[in-house]
């Protein structure tokens, strides 16, 4: 997992490498090894830190072009949770094809939700436009503002999302500067972008990076960011609540080996070019090839794992492969070899189309589980979706569709139902 070349200046692992041997006494329970520990006398505490982690933290922060950066344990979730919290806001604007940590988390702290209708190309959800951003704000009763004192409430981006599209940060920017409305950035997926003009942290006020998906972090790895020294305040308190008291120690070190971890040009170009070579939907992202097969993908995905290779996550229509700088070369060469025998099941991307209208249902008091093959006309009482990238197939208060079933029924991995069943208004 470490590479001991790119370690030289990374404090947790340095510090992990060099913690004597002792008798444990102390969480965890397994008793083995030194590296998984506890907050101990050498190895600071991520609840009050003034040591190890405060100096990775803020060192972290400057990479990041950060006034305070934030190390999370509990993955870009937590970092959503906590900026939400932070930005203290009555309202939310955001894409509808935002995770659904962005929806949970404006339920647990009351925030109104101002979603916007996604726009997509063939069946790869868009960024939003910064003009009907606009028009969210005014139809939310936010007012031009010259003072440019924030107002209660905030504009939130997932970029690059889950497709490699990446929003037009300074127009939304400037629309937000307009508006007095706060800029956040669920940029899960971006963590690599970091010193580059696709990076989220050069216009948001808030944002997080989720590091163990684009960057060799372990799993759960992220930082959350704030732009000034008040906002960065509000985003340690915030944190302070959602964030695990008992942090693992290795996920820690990977976070800052992650953000550490050098660029790698060459597997770059190769990339970009690999995406040209099997005409891949076009985006902004090198480290995400999306290919889409329509009806084919699902069959695709299985010939691809039984030849030993997994992709991120298929939605159904389209297959994604998720790259990464410690990537090596040959497996990505292995892949374009790989994906050369589907080639006749491919099809090609079609031209950009509304998301079909969201047709709304009747709530009831009434909640129960049925089957998913018996819930058409039903009126869903939360959202499913597919695991990955967590998106809503269908939403809470949405009339369930045969073609919602089709999807949800053949994915391997959903989340919103439980053991074939989906929970509907009665």
């Amino acid at each position: 997992m470490f590479d001991r070349r790119y370690t030289a200046d990374c404090r947790i692992y340095n510090m992990l490498a060099a913690a004597p041997r002792h008798l444990s006494f102390h969480t965890p329970g397994h008793k083995k090894g030194k590296w998984d520990i506890t907050e101990l006398s050498f190895s600071d505490n991520l609840s009050n830190p003034t040591g190890v982690l405060k100096e990775t933290q803020t060192e972290i922060a400057a990479i990041l072009g950060a006034k305070r950066s934030f190390l999370l344990t509990d993955g870009s979730t937590c970092g959503v949770l906590s900026m939400l919290c932070a930005a203290g806001i009555q309202k939310l604007v955001f894409s509808a094809a935002a995770h659904k940590s962005v929806y949970n988390g404006c339920r647990l702290l009351g925030i109104e939700t101002i979603v916007l209708p996604v726009q997509y190309a063939g069946s790869v959800p868009l960024q939003p436009d910064p003009q009907k951003i606009a028009f969210a704000l005014q139809n939310a009763g936010m007012e031009p503002s010259r003072s440019g004192k924030a107002e209660k409430a905030a504009v939130l981006l997932t970029s690059p999302d889950y497709y490699g599209n990446i929003a037009d940060y300074a127009a939304v920017r400037a629309v937000c500067n307009a508006y007095g409305a706060l800029l956040l950035c669920d940029g899960a997926h971006g963590g690599h972008l970091h010193g580059t003009p696709l990076y989220a942290g050069k216009y948001c006020d808030f944002w997080v990076d989720g590091v163990h998906k684009s960057l060799p972090a372990f799993t759960q790895g992220a930082v959350v960011s704030a732009r000034t020294e008040a906002l960065g305040e509000r985003l340690a308190a915030a944190a302070d609540i959602f964030r695990t008291t008992s942090p693992s120690y290795p996920i820690l070190a990977s976070v800052e080996y992650a953000v550490r971890y050098p660029r790698n040009p060459r597997l770059k170009k190769e990339a970009e070019a690999v995406k040209r070579r099997l005409h891949a939907r076009e985006n902004a992202d090198w480290t995400k090839i999306v290919i889409c097969y329509g009806k084919n993908a699902f069959e695709v995905q299985r010939g691809l794992e039984a030849k030993g290779i997994f992709p991120e996550f298929c939605d159904g229509e389209n297959i994604m492969f998720y790259l990464s700088p410690a990537q090596p070369l040959a497996q990505l060469k292995k892949l374009e070899k790989a994906l050369r025998g589907f080639e006749s099941l491919r099809v090609e991307g079609e031209d950009i189309a509304p998301m079909p209208a969201f047709t709304a249902g009747k709530r009831t008091e009434k909640i129960e589980w049925i089957s998913l093959r018996k819930s058409a006309g039903f009126t869903c009482a939360g959202d499913a979706g597919l695991f990955p990238p967590c998106l809503p197939v269908v939403r809470e208060g949405q009339v369930i569709e045969r073609k919602h079933i089709e999807k949800l029924s053949e994915a391997k991995s959903v989340y919103g139902l439980l053991e074939g069943k989906i929970a509907v208004y009665i």
